[in-house]
Order: structure tokens, then C-alpha cells, then sequence
């Protein structure tokens, strides 16, 4: 007892205060600190890429993305001042970090799709597109779906990891399309006429394009068909209305009588049945 008494008063607890309460005040101000700053560098980026013109929603994501890390290391920090080890803490993250991943790795892969799909603008809002084997108008894009609405005016919520895992067919990006119409005429049609007809209802229609150049080519000879293909560019927003309208000149070609549909082959198979067995015979 008397030992312990001893030892006791050879300490020095004032000084063991001190160095305690100078280890929590570090700590406390690398915190302080290190939040103030870890913030202004987050709001940097944050300006930078909106300068850049970066997707908003793109842009909030990375903000806080890096203002997160940055805490995370701050934390660290202060612990390492206070003397406390932070290789165990680090362990403990990785492991819950794997962890999750492992339970939302449906939803990562759709986070990662979602970063990429804004970053790089495979397609915009408004776009009429192909998308994990959907066809709609893009409505919205954000991290973890893409919104379509499709012709008949349901909404498709796709998750961006369908949409950025399979093609993507985008037909407004380049502003025109080509129209490909196949038609078929009967043998006995001159072809030349024919081809001239088909001609004239490309240069008559004012929704295609001068440039490139409309045609009509040969695309297949059947049986009883020759099938002709008029090629002609047209704006993308006027798809519709193009091949209506040039689909409707080919009839009023054909009732004129410029042009004949291809007719009908029939099989006709004449059974001829014998008597057997006559009576008397």
C-alpha cells in the first residue's frame, strides 16, 4: 500500500491534463478546420462543374460524393491525434463498405450507369430513342433510372443499367433520318416507268430532302414481284407524316393506273377420279 502511494505521488497529473486536453483541442480543430475547408473544396468542384456544364443532378452527386471522403479522412485524422489507432476503423469501413456493396449491387451498377450516361449524353430529354429494347421519348434522366414515354403515351421507368448494358438507337441526335419504302410492282409493268413514277413521288414531296439526294432502286425480283425501295432523307421529326404522305402518292399512282400491284399466284390442283367397280362390268 505504502508502494502504491509512493507511486501515485511521483506522477504528474496536472501534466497528464495538459497533454490530454491538448490531444482533444487538436483534434477539435482539425475537425473544425478541416470541415470548413473539406466544404469550400466541395463547393469548388461544385462551381467548376457547373461552369462546365455538367448535368445538375450529375454535379450535386460528385459534390457530396467528395465533401463525404473528405470527412471521412478528417475523422481519421482526429483520431489519430487523439493517439487512437484508425487501422481498425479503416478495417471496419472496408468491411460494412463491402458489405453493402455486396446488397446493393443491383443498385451500384445502376449508380455507375446513371454517372455515365450523364457524363457522356448517349441521348437527351426529349430524344425518341431505343433503350433496353424500349421505344419512348426520354422524359427525365437521372442516377438510377432513365423515364420514357412511349407512343401510346404509358410511362417506362428503365433501370440505367438495362439502358447502358444493351444498344441504344437514338433517332433524333443527327436531326434527319432516311426513309427506306418498299414497293412491289407486277411483271408486266415497265420497270423504267415504274422507277421514273416512284421518281417523281420523291421530287413531289416537300417533307424530303433535296440533299442527300432521294433514289428508287431495285431491291428484289420474286416470282411474281419486282420490289422497288425509295430512299429519301427527310427531318427527323417529320418521319410520320413523310411516309404517310409518300405511301399515299403511291396509291394515287396506282389508281392512275401508272403503276399495278403484283398479282396473286394461285395453285390450282384438278383431281380427276376414276369409277371403279361399273355395274356389269
Amino acid at each position: 500500500m505504502d508502494k502504491l502511494r509512493a507511486h501515485l505521488a511521483t506522477l504528474d497529473f496536472s501534466a497528464a491534463l495538459t497533454a490530454v486536453g491538448l490531444r482533444l483541442l487538436g483534434a477539435l480543430l482539425i475537425l473544425l478546420i478541416g470541415a470548413w475547408l473539406a466544404a469550400r473544396l466541395a463547393n469548388f468542384i461544385q462551381r467548376a462543374l457547373n461552369r462546365a456544364k455538367v448535368d445538375d443532378t450529375l454535379t450535386g452527386f460528385l459534390r457530396n460524393l467528395v465533401y463525404g471522403v473528405l470527412i471521412t479522412l478528417l475523422v481519421a485524422l482526429a483520431l489519430a491525434a487523439l493517439g487512437v489507432s484508425a487501422a481498425p476503423m479503416v478495417a471496419a469501413l472496408g468491411t460494412a463498405g463491402l458489405a453493402i456493396g455486396l446488397a446493393l449491387q443491383g443498385s451500384l451498377s445502376n449508380l455507375a450507369w446513371g454517372v455515365l450516361l450523364i457524363m457522356f449524353r448517349p441521348f437527351r430529354v426529349g430524344d425518341y430513342i431505343t433503350a433496353g429494347g424500349i421505344d419512348g421519348t426520354v422524359e427525365s434522366i437521372n442516377l438510377m433510372y432513365t423515364q420514357l414515354v412511349l407512343p401510346d403515351n404509358r410511362e417506362a421507368v428503365v433501370p440505367n443499367a438495362k439502358v447502358g448494358g444493351d444498344a441504344i438507337l437514338n433517332f433524333n441526335r443527327l436531326g434527319t433520318r432516311r426513309l427506306d419504302l418498299r414497293i412491289g410492282v407486277g411483271w408486266r409493268d415497265d420497270l423504267d416507268q415504274a422507277m421514273a413514277a416512284m421518281r417523281r413521288v420523291l421530287a413531289d414531296e416537300p417533307l424530303v430532302l433535296a440533299q442527300p439526294a432521294p433514289g428508287v432502286w431495285v431491291d428484289s425480283i420474286a416470282q411474281q414481284t419486282v420490289t422497288l425501295v425509295l430512299r429519301g432523307w427527310v427531318k427527323s421529326d417529320d418521319a410520320w407524316a413523310a411516309q404517310t404522305a409518300l405511301l399515299r402518292a403511291v396509291k394515287q399512282r396506282i389508281d392512275a393506273g401508272e403503276l399495278s400491284l403484283p398479282a396473286t399466284a394461285h395453285e390450282v390442283k384438278v383431281v380427276q377420279a376414276q369409277e371403279q367397280g361399273r355395274a356389269g362390268g
